[in-house]
C-alpha cells in the first residue's frame, strides 16, 4: 500500500554486459527503450525500468537477510514504496515521467543472494515501468506518485 506519495530516488545502477555486479551512477538518462547504457536496454519496452523501495530491503533485513543495494536488480531504487501502483499508473522522478508497466515477478537470481529472498519479497521486490519522455535522473530527485487518469 502507498503510505506516502512523495519521496527521493537514493541510488542509480544499471547492468554492464560481461559483468555479474550492477554499477552505482549519479545519473542515467532514460527513454522509451529504457537505461541508456544499460546491458538490458532495447530488450523489452515493458520490463525496461525496474523501480524498487528500500522498504524491500528493510523487509529481507528483518527476516535475517543481508542484501546490499542493487542486488535485487533494481535501476532506480526510491524512499517510498510504490508497490500499490497498478499497470497505467504513473510517477514522475525529477524530470521523468514514468508508467508502471508490471509487477516484478520473482526469478531464480533471487536465490543467489538468499534462498530464502523469493519467499520474503513475493510481491514486493519492485515493480517495472516505461519511460514516457526523455529525461535524466539523478540521485536525490523528488518522486512523485500520481493518480491515474481516467477517462
Amino acid at each position: 500500500m502507498i503510505n506516502n506519495r512523495n519521496g527521493s530516488v537514493l541510488e542509480l545502477f544499471v547492468s554492464k554486459k560481461g559483468h555479474q555486479e550492477r554499477f552505482s551512477k549519479k545519473s542515467v538518462k532514460i527513454d522509451g527503450n529504457g537505461v541508456v547504457d544499460d546491458k538490458y536496454y532495447a530488450k523489452n519496452s515493458e520490463r525496461s525500468i525496474l523501480i524498487t523501495s528500500v522498504d524491500s530491503y528493510r523487509l529481507a533485513e528483518e527476516n535475517g537477510v543481508e542484501a546490499s543495494y542493487s542486488s535485487l536488480g533494481e535501476n532506480i531504487l526510491i524512499d517510498i514504496n510504490p508497490y500499490g501502483m497498478v499497470p497505467g499508473d504513473r510517477l514522475k522522478i525529477g524530470n521523468a515521467l514514468l508508467e508502471i508497466t508490471q509487477n516484478c515477478t520473482l526469478c531464480n537470481s533471487l536465490s543467489k543472494v538468499d534462498s530464502r529472498l523469493p519467499k520474503i519479497l513475493e510481491s514486493s521486490r519492485g515493480i517495472f515501468a516505461k519511460a514516457v519522455n526523455d529525461a535524466v535522473v539523478r540521485k536525490g530527485d523528488t518522486v512523485d506518485i500520481l493518480k491515474q487518469d481516467y477517462k
